[in-house]
């Protein structure tokens, strides 16, 4: 939800594609995942008063870069599979 101000007369528009979802593409997807990993406080924002009314209700522990993920790994069978799920993966 979205809640605007404006002066009158004011003129509202939508499209027919109002709430179907934009999916990312596999390029972007790709272009993304190599971006580096960028924190940054909230003081270089320079959003004092939101920073001091976050302050006042947040404490941050640690901030971040997820693991790096592992490779996959290649099964013969079906009960290689099943079996790598139950001892390595926990799943089954």
């Amino acid at each position: 939800m979205e809640v605007l101000e404006c002066s009158l007369p004011t003129v509202i528009t939508t499209d027919l594609r109002l709430n179907e979802p934009r999916y990312a593409t596999l390029p972007n997807i790709m272009k993304a995942k190599s971006k580096p990993f960028q924190v940054e406080s909230l003081q270089s924002l320079e959003l004092t008063e939101l920073v001091k009314e976050i302050s006042n209700r947040l404490k941050i522990k640690s901030i971040r870069e997820p693991e790096k993920r592992k490779g996959g790994v290649t099964v013969a069978s079906v009960d290689e599979l099943i079996d790598k799920l139950r001892n390595e993966a926990g799943v089954l």
